[in-house]
């Protein structure tokens, strides 16, 4: 069977569908739906979707990135929360018998799991237009739950793509920057206005692609430590690092011993967090596992 091309990312075709349907956009889910076909195609090249691929996507709302993807995809599964969008779904996806929406919280679904009965445990790739409100929970759920992710191409708020990217001495660097950077290489596909969206957004917007490191760039002991490490270390910005880990509850060393971890990197105690990169975070929180038992 010839596939449909998708005919969603119209503005009128979507108007049309929303009217059709009375739907009534919900503030708790953060809904803003995509309405530029141009948009729509970068991410579907942006995240290398091939007809060999199987593709999760997260918040398909009424389809129109669905569409896209199941045209480009062997297979899709479209995980929505708002069970208001399913007869819509059911009814803008008819067209494509290579989709499959679960109506549930993506955080509450075993992704892995799916991968591995859908994928043959194959590495998946992740696409969304995700409620700004949850990008950060969702996108570290992947990684740290060890879902077997090729990339992660999303559209989040253009300001969490900056911190997500950016790098040390940065304004927008900070706990996202390194935690990304641990388990991907971040990619600033698009930046997207607010005019290609209904209903508009207040923010600007952009595509972001996370493609997973085969091999991680930095070896620890104990991921979990360096990350109650990092975050301790920017958790009070003006402070500087030594200062930072002292006042941290979750942070259990002596003074002693925190200056001597920072001093092993070759920099003063005075230091600000924001002034290290993802090595020295490594080489500190190994510092600490050898010396500080």
């Amino acid at each position: 069977m010839e596939k449909v091309k998708p005919w969603l990312g119209e503005p009128q075709n979507t108007i049309a569908v929303l009217q059709k349907y009375g739907f009534v956009f919900q503030k708790k889910y953060g809904q803003n739906f995509l309405i530029d076909p141009h948009v729509l195609d970068k991410i579907v090249a942006a995240a290398g979707i091939g007809p060999d691929d199987f593709v999760v996507e997260i918040g398909p709302g009424i389809g129109t990135l669905t569409q896209y993807l199941a045209y480009a995809a062997r297979s899709v599964c479209a995980v929505e929360i708002d069970k208001n969008l399913i007869p819509i779904l059911e009814d803008t996806l008819s067209d494509y018998d290579n989709v499959e929406v679960i109506n549930n919280d993506v955080l509450k679904v075993d992704l892995a799991a799916l991968a591995k009965e859908k994928n043959n445990g194959r590495p998946i790739k992740v696409v969304a237009n995700l409620p700004y409100y949850i990008t950060t929970p969702i996108i570290m759920g992947l990684f740290e739950n060890h879902v077997p992710v090729d990339s992660i191409t999303v559209m989040v708020q253009k300001e969490v793509a900056d911190r997500m990217q950016t790098g040390p001495g940065s304004k927008d660097y900070g706990a996202l920057s390194l935690a990304v950077q641990y388990y991907a290489e971040p990619y600033i596909v698009a930046n997207v206005p607010p005019n290609c969206f209904i209903p508009r957004p207040n923010v600007g917007s952009a595509v972001i692609r996370l493609t997973r490191h085969k091999e991680m760039p930095v070896q620890v002991a104990d991921p979990k430590l360096m990350f109650r490490l990092i975050r301790a270390s920017f958790n009070q910005r003006r402070k500087t690092l030594q200062n930072g880990l002292n006042n941290a509850p979750d942070v259990s060393f002596t003074k002693e011993q925190i200056v001597a971890a920072i001093e092993s990197l070759g920099v003063p105690a005075t230091i600000r967090g924001e002034a290290l990169d993802l090595q020295q975070f490594a080489q500190r929180e190994n510092y600490f596992t050898e010396n500080c038992k």
